[in-house]
């Protein structure tokens, strides 16, 4: 019996990587399309081959914006997320049997910051400036025209919490000794977040927001990360935004204060923007990261009645550093 395939686009990173294996798991021929694979980006034919006749289509490809956002890395964060996906567009339209559903990678961060009420997908207010316009662009890539065959999802992903980049630095500054919160500050004004793309928005210089540390935290396990693909692969009522973070959202100092447990460091000290930003600089990445306020909600997910492995950001983290604790010293370092 032939087996039904899978398309991952983008596999080769954190969270590519587990979905291949799940899909695997689940019994799908797997096929990946990116810089090298079964198909590479460019190659309209080879790429048509793949996604005509696939079940599944799942497209995480884009640039790491864990990274500084010179002029250089914002136009190629923009590019690689626009681009690709336009190029998975063509294929799908073009398909004499496209995929019945279609997952594309998206960002919590599309919503604005936001400290009094949670963004669902429903009422959540969008943000404005460089990385909403990079979300927005995305997601106007994946929604556009008709495609009768194919329902589509954008996954608003939060910051995942596994063996990935975003867990690495934020056990870094805990194993730093900067454990203690991120609290936003005055900062020499610069112009890296402003908008970009072909309806850019916000204000051209940067600002910064009086939060004493306060600033939420949304973020998911990678475990549920994958059992939500699975999940909104399953089922066939769900379309459009869907935000894929845990229910237990919390703040930068909760955040903080249970990274240092993990790392068992008793101490932090707190960190305010003046010096997160010349730090962030040598580790070539971004204070916005840890001082935006991301809150996000998983109401379609929850509505549906999907059930979270990783609710609390506590036993999250606790799972995260016992699957390496004989590798303890690589985990916490940058």
């Amino acid at each position: 019996m032939t087996r039904p395939r899978a398309v991952i686009a983008g596999a080769s990173g954190f969270v590519g990587r587990a979905l291949v294996a799940a899909f695997e798991d689940d019994g799908y021929e797997v096929a990946t399309v990116g810089r090298t694979g079964d198909a590479v980006w460019g190659d309209a034919a080879a790429v048509a081959r793949l996604i005509d006749g696939a079940e599944v289509l799942v497209n995480l490809a884009g640039k790491i914006v864990s990274c500084r956002y010179t002029d250089a890395n914002r136009d190629e964060i923009l590019r690689s997320r626009v681009e690709t996906t336009r190029e998975l567009h063509t294929a799908v339209a073009r398909a004499e049997r496209p995929p019945r559903v279609w997952m594309n990678a998206s960002t919590a961060t599309i919503y604005r910051h936001e400290t009094e009420h949670g963004n669902d997908e429903t009422d959540g207010i969008l943000g404005a400036g460089f990385s909403v316009d990079v979300a927005t662009s995305w997601e106007r890539a994946l929604f556009a025209g008709e495609l009768p065959g194919t329902r589509r999802v954008a996954l608003r992903m939060a910051i995942v919490l596994g063996d990935g980049p975003a867990t690495r630095m934020l056990f870094a500054l805990g194993r730093g000794g900067l454990g203690g919160p991120q609290i936003d500050s005055w900062w020499f004004p610069h112009r890296r977040y402003r908008g970009i793309g072909a309806r850019p928005t916000g204000p051209a210089w940067s600002s910064w927001h009086r939060t004493a540390g306060r600033q939420r935290f949304s973020w998911i396990h990678i475990d549920d990360v994958v059992a939500s693909v699975r999940f909104l692969r399953d089922r066939d009522d769900l379309a459009g935004p869907v935000n894929l973070s845990a229910p237990g959202v919390s703040d930068n100092r909760a955040l903080m204060r249970e990274i240092r447990r993990v790392a068992r460091m008793p101490w932090g000290l707190p960190a305010f923007r003046w010096m997160l930003d010349p730090a962030m600089a040598l580790l070539r990445t971004e204070p916005e990261l840890v001082l935006k306020s991301r809150w996000a909600i998983p109401r379609a997910l929850t509505e549906a009645g999907f059930s979270f492995r990783y609710p609390e950001l506590g036993p999250a983290l606790d799972e995260v550093a016992s699957l390496h604790r004989p590798r303890a010293r690589d985990l916490f370092s940058a």
